[in-house]
């Protein structure tokens, strides 16, 4: 018995290399559903910021963020005309509201807002679309939204962008 335990642990080895190099699964974690043989290129048109009430650095934010989550998720080479998939649009809201009052009467929560209008274009598959899409986060009344608003709007922008990442090539 003790002459076959090193020929089994060999053939065992050997079977284990060769199932692993005849099966190769490719996985997307990033969820796209891009044709990167006929899709190669985005372009990403600025979003401007047409709020009625806005942050001034909101506007910045929002185009880096959105610009990086294509570059970061997706193989496809951005392009400042174009592009195979066309992505434009504009910041149409940026709002509070209360959201709940105290026992004394004041308000206690604030709701902040954020809506982008972003049309859509996919040149190649002769597909467009135009919808809004928007995010929402509340605050404690007793803070100055000077003091939460960078965190709270970066928290907005990328849950935006991620719904506008997933309607436009994930499809979700």
């Amino acid at each position: 018995m003790k002459k076959f335990k090193p020929f089994a642990c060999l053939a065992m080895s050997v079977a284990t290399l060769l199932l692993t190099i005849a099966c190769s699964i490719s996985y997307s974690f990033t969820g796209t559903n891009i044709n990167y043989d006929v899709i190669k290129t985005i372009q990403i048109d600025k979003i401007a910021n047409r709020a009625p009430y806005g942050w001034a650095p909101m506007e910045a934010m929002f185009n880096n963020k959105l610009q990086d989550k294509y570059a970061n998720s997706t193989r496809l080479r951005l392009v400042k005309r174009n592009g195979d998939l066309q992505v434009a649009g504009e910041i149409t809201g940026y709002d509070q509201f209360n959201k709940a009052v105290s026992a004394d009467g004041y308000s206690s929560q604030v709701q902040l807002k954020l809506t982008v209008n972003i049309r859509f274009r996919n040149n190649k598959m002769n597909q467009q679309w135009e919808k809004q899409f928007s995010a929402t986060t509340q605050y404690d009344a007793r803070q100055s939204l000077a003091t939460v608003q960078e965190g709270l709007v970066n928290e907005m922008i990328d849950d935006i962008v991620d719904q506008i990442f997933n309607a436009t090539v994930a499809d979700w």
